[in-house]
Parts: C-alpha cells; structure tokens; sequence
C-alpha cells in the first residue's frame, strides 16, 4: 500500500470516528422511546420514528426564533464594535496596541460561568436578566475579543500604501476604515460574524443564568427541558439537537472558503 494510500485509510477513519456522534445523534433521534435501553443498541433503527421531530415542530420553535434573533443581535453588535477596534489597532496604531492585544488574549482565557456570575449582578441591578439584549450582550463577551484579533490580523494584511492613497484623496479616517478597509477585509469579517453566530446559537451557560426565567428562551434551554432527574427524552432531545444542528451546518458549508482566508490571512504579517 503507498504511502498515499495509508494517508487516505487514516483520514477516512479519523473523519468517521469524529462524525460518529453526529450519526448516532440521528439515530436516537429515529429510534423510539421503548427502544432505547435495548442491549445492545441497534445501529440502525429498526422501527423509525418521527414523533421526535413531531416534538420539535411542535414545542420547540419559540426557542428556535428567540435563539436566532439572540445569534443575530450578537453578530451586529459583535461586528460593529470589534471591526472599528481592528482597524485602530491595525492601521491607526495607537498607543499600548500591544498591552490591549495581550489583554484581549487574556479575557478569552476566562471560564464563561465566572463571566455569566459576574454580570448576573449586574444585571439585576440594572433590571435586564432574563431579556433578549441581555443574552446579547452577555455573549458578545465572548466573542468580541476574539473577533478583533481575527480582524486585526486580517486588516494588518491591507497594504498601507492603499491607505495612504485613500487619505491623499482627501478620505477621512472613518472614510478609509469603511470604504478601503473593511470590503477588503470581507473574509475576516465572514470568519468573525460566523463564529460570534455559533457562540450565540450554542451558549448554555449564559442563558441558565441570566435567562432562565425568561418568556423569551434561547434553544439550548428548550432542549435543557426534557431532561429531568427521573426522564430524559432523549428522542425528543437528538430530534431538537439534529435540527438545531442544520443552521449552523449551513453556515459553515456556504462559509468554508471565507473562514479558511480568514483564518489564514494575515498570519505572516504583524
């Protein structure tokens, strides 16, 4: 066998082992309730049903449209505070550029549940838990650092000379960052937005704590309701999550090749 040959063996094995959940995610969510505890499992369900995506359909698309409108309203508020950020870090270089780039590689080190405790707090006495701008907020913790390093990276790749070129025409700075810069940072501003999007679509922790009284709960906390201490219904649970999953495969398949340049951009370049 050529060595070509063992390179794809292993690649297709390690590709369904790490897409082995992914299945059996379907496959629970077809089998029904009685079978479940079957020994051993079938991996192949014998007798499907659709009664868990009945479930979904039926109880779970409130939490769908308040997670969505969460993801989204992270997206914006992510985007317009890092993307300006970026491009003052990259091209206006102030100074302690790089105490704040180290400060911002720190704030992703924190653990989400002493981030959520933190603003819990602070967020009765403002009177904003269990509200939508309250998650948004809360997750665009998460991923504005990160946001503004991606964008910082890819934005350093802007030749400066086609900045200087902007500023002789007369463009002001503001003028530079939003008609020069940021169309030519698309790939970074894809690779940002889709990350801050599955931060917000999969957030748990931040929604059990700041949201879990709340009429208007993300998905994560409507799948969180089938399990109890004595039932988990999990045919209805992988039935959610196989659905829950469809948006962001979704994104990720149309986004692959602006994530791939967004990532890689800019990484030979300070």
């Amino acid at each position: 066998m050529t060595r070509s040959s063992w390179r794809t063996a292993v690649g297709v094995l390690l590709t369904g082992v790490m897409l082995f959940p992914v299945y059996w995610m379907v496959n629970v969510s077809l089998t029904p309730p009685g079978e479940l505890r079957k020994s051993p499992p079938d991996l192949v369900p014998t007798n499907p049903t659709f009664d868990g995506y009945a479930r979904v359909l039926d109880e779970q698309l409130p939490y769908f449209g308040t997670s969505l409108l969460v993801a989204l309203g992270t997206v914006a508020l992510t985007l317009a505070l890092a993307a300006p950020a970026a491009y003052s870090l990259a091209k206006l270089r102030p100074r302690g550029r790089r105490p704040l780039t180290f400060v911002l590689l720190v704030a992703q080190m924190i653990p989400g549940i002493i981030m959520a405790l933190g603003l819990y707090g602070i967020y009765v006495e403002l009177g904003i838990t269990n509200t939508v701008w309250g998650l948004v907020f809360a997750d665009s913790t998460i991923a504005v650092p990160f946001a503004v390093l991606i964008l910082t990276s890819f934005m350093s790749s802007v030749p400066d000379e086609v900045v200087q070129a902007a500023r002789i025409d007369g463009a002001g700075a503001w003028r530079t960052f939003r008609s020069v810069v940021l169309p030519a940072s698309r790939n970074g501003v894809v690779t940002a937005g889709l990350f801050a999007f599955l931060w917000a679509w999969s957030d748990f922790v931040f929604a059990a704590t700041l949201d879990s009284g709340g009429s208007m709960q993300p998905l994560t906390l409507g799948i969180y309701r089938y399990i109890g201490n004595n039932n988990q219904e999990w045919n209805a649970i992988m039935a959610t999550a196989v659905v829950a999953s469809v948006p962001a495969t979704a994104l990720l398949v149309l986004a692959q090749r602006f994530v791939a340049a967004g990532i890689t951009s800019g990484a030979v370049k300070d």
